[in-house]
C-alpha cells in the first residue's frame, strides 16, 4: 500500500501529526506501507506559500491578528472546491504518478478540494481520503475547513472533536475517536523518560530536584521570554530555567546574556532540540503558548503547564484553552507578571502542582498510535 499524508507548516502541529502518523505506520506495517508527506500548501503554488509564512510572521508577532485571518479563510473557502485550488495540476501530477490507497489530511485545508482532485485523478483505484483532526475541542477557532462529511473517514483526538465533527454532518460510522497522535518516545515507560530526564539534567548542569521553569517555542520561534525572565528576576527566589529559543539565534545571546546579568537564575538557553520529551520532564512546569501539539505533549505526559497567551490568543488557540479550562489541567496568563504569578504558586503550594498532574491524567484521552493506523489501513 501507498500512503500520501497532506500537512502545511502553519505553526508546528500539523506536521508533528504527519510525521508521528509516518513513524508509526512505519513501525506497525514495516515496508509494506510506503508513506510520504507532502507539503500541500507550499509546493502546489507560490499564492498559498506566501500565506504560511503570513501565518508564522502574525503568529510570532501579533497572535491576536489572527483573528483577521482565520475568519478571512474561513469565508475565502480557498481550497474546499477543486476548481478554485491555484497550480492544482502540480498536485494532480504527484497523485497520478504516486498511486495511493490512502490520502490522509492533517491540515484543515486539505481535505476538501484537494480530496477531490485526487479521487479524479485515480478514478479506478477507489483511494481512500482520511482526516485526522488534532484539535481538542469544538466553538469558535475550529475551523469548519476540518471536516468534509463527504471524506471516508475522520479521526479525531477527543470525544469533543468528534461531537463537534458529528454536529455539521459528518457519518457517525466514519468517525474514530483515536486520541493523541504523539511521536513515539511519548508513549514510553516512566522509567526511561526519567532516565532522560536524568541525563539530559546532567548535561546541562541543572538540580534535578530544583523547581525548574521551561519556556517553550514552536518551530516559529514564538517566544516571550525576556520579558518572562525579568518578571522571573523580580521574584527573589533561586530558580533553575530553560528557553528554548528555536533556530533564533539573536533570541538566545540575548537570554544568555541576561543569564550573565541575574546568576540568582540558573538559565539555560538551547537551540532546536529534538528532546523536548526529556526536557518537559525535566521541568517542574512547562510555559508554552496554546499550540494544540504542545498542550497534548504535556497532557500525554502529565507535565504542569502554563499557557502563554502575552500578546493575544489565535482563535486555533483559543480551542485548546477552552478544553483545559473544561478538564481544570492547566493555568493562563496574558501578561509576564500574570504567568510569573502562577509559577510562584506553584513554587509556594506543592501541592497545586499534585492537582495539576491528576487533572491533566483525566483529560488525556483514550487511544493509542496503533489504533490509528490500524483504522486508516482497514478503511473500507
Amino acid at each position: 500500500m501507498r500512503w500520501l499524508i497532506l500537512t502545511s507548516s502553519t505553526g508546528t502541529g500539523h506536521n508533528m501529526r504527519a510525521d508521528s502518523l509516518r513513524q508509526w505506520t512505519q513501525r506497525v506495517f514495516g515496508s509494506s506501507v510506503e508513506v510520504r508527506i507532502h507539503a500541500a500548501l507550499e509546493n502546489t503554488h507560490p499564492v498559498y506559500h506566501f500565506g504560511v509564512g503570513l501565518y508564522n510572521t502574525i503568529q510570532r508577532w501579533c497572535p491576536r491578528l489572527h483573528h483577521l485571518y482565520f475568519n478571512y479563510l474561513e469565508l475565502a473557502a480557498l481550497h474546499r472546491s477543486s476548481a478554485k485550488i491555484l497550480g492544482r495540476n502540480s498536485f494532480v501530477d504527484l497523485v497520478t504518478q504516486w498511486a495511493p490507497d490512502r490520502i490522509i489530511s492533517v491540515h484543515p485545508h486539505t481535505n476538501h478540494g484537494f480530496f477531490d482532485l485526487a479521487r479524479r485523478a485515480l478514478p479506478r483505484r477507489r483511494t481512500r481520503c482520511i482526516t485526522y483532526c488534532g484539535e481538542l475541542s469544538g466553538g469558535y477557532g475550529l475551523s469548519r475547513h476540518w471536516v468534509n462529511p463527504r471524506a471516508d473517514g475522520f479521526i479525531g483526538a477527543t470525544d469533543e472533536i468528534c461531537a463537534a465533527s458529528r454536529a455539521v454532518g459528518m457519518p457517525e460510522k466514519r468517525i474514530f475517536k483515536g486520541g493523541f497522535l504523539l511521536r513515539g518516545p511519548f508513549y514510553g515507560s516512566q522509567t526511561r523518560h526519567e532516565r532522560e530526564a536524568q541525563a539530559i539534567a546532567a548535561e546541562l548542569g541543572l538540580d534535578r530536584s530544583a523547581f525548574t521553569v521551561l519556556l517553550s517555542t514552536g518551530l516559529a520561534g514564538a517566544n516571550n521570554h525576556l520579558e518572562i525572565l525579568r518578571e522571573l528576576a523580580a521574584l527573589g527566589r533561586p530558580l533553575q530555567v530553560i528557553a528554548l529559543c528555536s533556530r533564533r539565534r539573536r533570541t538566545r545571546e540575548k537570554v544568555e546574556t541576561f543569564a550573565r546579568r541575574h546568576p540568582q537564575l540558573k538559565i539555560r538557553a538551547l537551540g532546536h532540540t529534538d528532546r523536548m520529551l526529556a526536557l518537559c520532564r525535566l521541568a517542574s512546569v512547562v510555559v508554552a503558548r496554546p499550540g494544540t501539539g504542545a498542550t497534548s505533549e504535556a497532557i500525554q505526559l502529565g507535565v504542569p503547564l502554563i499557557h502563554n497567551g502575552i500578546g493575544g490568543v489565535m482563535p486555533q488557540e483559543l480551542i485548546t484553552v477552552k478544553y483545559c479550562r473544561i478538564h481544570t489541567c492547566a493555568y493562563f496568563g496574558d501578561t509576564p507578571a500574570e504567568i510569573v504569578r502562577h509559577i510562584r504558586r506553584l513554587i509556594e503550594d506543592p501541592s497545586t502542582l499534585e492537582r495539576l498532574r491528576t487533572s491533566l491524567a483525566a483529560a488525556r484521552p483514550l487511544g493509542r498510535p496503533e489504533q490509528i493506523v490500524h483504522w486508516i489501513h482497514d478503511c473500507p
